[in-house]
């Protein structure tokens, strides 16, 4: 105040902010970069797993006449809704381990070209594989029981 000029009781033409300030607006820039990292992920698990569905239910189509087959010689729905289901978990996690690879070699190229030490996380491959085979299973849960429900009669007319 002395050296602006500045008489008490006078609004000062300056701030002060502390380590502490910075911090806080620091954490405050991390928790909204958080939310959106988490909501553009969520987006994108969403948006796969309708990918995977409709992957799934255009096999059920197709397949109509072996299912058909299949239980007639004695398969049980849940042998079909097993099988639908290994498939779409199958289908899933063949993305997530792409997925994981593709992710490795971004970071791989990062930490060359930046000079930075960087490594993705064992524990966080580890997640993103068990997320996307959690979303093979909620996505190609309702595909394999539309599969297992069909009538074998009416499977085995299919064209």
């Amino acid at each position: 105040r002395q050296r602006h000029r500045l008489e008490e009781g006078r609004e000062p033409d300056f701030l002060i902010r502390t380590q502490k300030q910075f911090q806080e607006v620091q954490r405050g820039i991390f928790v909204v970069l958080t939310v959106l990292l988490v909501m553009v992920a969520g987006i994108s698990l969403v948006v796969g797993g309708i990918g995977v569905m409709n992957i799934m239910l255009v096999s059920v189509t197709e397949r109509t006449r072996e299912i058909g087959i299949r239980m007639a010689v004695g398969a049980r729905e849940a042998d079909i809704r097993r099988q639908f289901l290994i498939e779409a978990v199958v289908l899933s996690v063949l993305g997530g381990i792409s997925g994981a690879v593709l992710g490795s070699g971004v970071v791989a190229a990062a930490s060359a070209l930046l000079d930075w030490s960087m490594a993705p996380s064992p524990i966080a491959l580890g997640a993103a594989l068990a997320v996307s085979g959690s979303i093979g299973v909620a996505f190609g849960f309702f595909p394999a029981r539309r599969a297992s429900r069909l009538d074998p009669i009416v499977a085995l007319r299919h064209e």
